[in-house]
């Protein structure tokens, strides 16, 4: 069944390899630059999941995350972080902030969507 992922990135590259396996699997697709593009785009619309890097300028991941459970339709979406960020701190900030799975980048996109149909 087809779901509506967000994917928050600065990467353009990687916004594309994520939007191409995810259109693949027949999932629909928004993508966001950054935490503050991301934020503007959680105007009610069901999203299904959230797919974010940590790392990003105007507003980053972590940050994102916090706000967006913050916003009530959205408190229980699941959060997927996909980033080169592997310390143990920035998982357990992550954790709390109520991210769901971590993922770190390079990133196989069959694990990717492996992730997604556990989390979607």
């Amino acid at each position: 069944m087809s779901k509506t992922i967000l994917i928050v990135d600065d990467s353009a590259s990687v916004r594309q390899v994520v939007a191409l396996a995810l259109k693949g699997a027949g999932h629909q697709v928004i993508e966001a630059v950054d935490g503050k593009d991301a934020l503007s785009k959680l105007d009610g619309q069901k999203i299904n999941l959230i797919v974010s890097d940590v790392n990003m300028p105007n507003m980053d991941g972590l940050s994102f995350v916090k706000a967006a459970k913050e916003i009530s339709a959205y408190r229980f979406t699941p959060v997927l972080m996909l980033t080169t960020e592997s310390g143990q701190d920035k998982k357990d900030e992550g954790r709390a902030a109520g991210v769901k799975a971590w993922l770190v980048k390079p990133f196989k996109p069959d694990v990717l969507l492996s992730a997604v149909t556990k989390l979607a």
